[in-house]
């Protein structure tokens, strides 16, 4: 009998061999994404210390206000400026994209998009 992996624990496989890469190669910040089927969810974390710096999600109040859904590419786009400008207002200017073993289009894309255009380089 063929026993099938989920899909879920196939991207918690590419996570953690993209998240080994990103920690070991260097110091930076590293930018984490997560996406629900309703809501994105995005973080700057320290490595080194351990410690979410920023973030931002479809969750907070004034996100959530300006969006009419919270689970499309708008709204992805939306999330990734508004921590594209915390990040700026911080000081942070470099960071490493972690895409949390998702596939690099769609709504991760239009966020990576986002938050460059913002000032963030990665």
């Amino acid at each position: 009998m063929i026993n099938k992996i989920s899909r879920s624990q196939v991207r918690q496989k590419k996570h953690r061999r993209i998240r080994y890469h990103i920690v070991s190669q260097d110091k930076r910040l590293r930018l984490a994404v997560f996406r629900s089927n309703s809501h994105m969810y995005v973080q700057i974390i320290d490595d080194r210390m351990g410690h979410t710096l920023l973030s931002a999600s479809t969750l907070q109040k004034k996100v959530k206000a300006a969006l009419e859904k919270t689970n499309d590419v708008k709204a992805a786009a939306y999330l990734g400026t508004v921590i594209g400008k915390k990040a700026v207002e911080a000081g942070i200017k470099e960071v490493f994209f972690d895409r949390g073993g998702f596939i690099y289009q769609g709504k991760i894309q239009a966020l990576a998009d986002a938050a460059r255009e913002a000032g963030l380089k990665f």
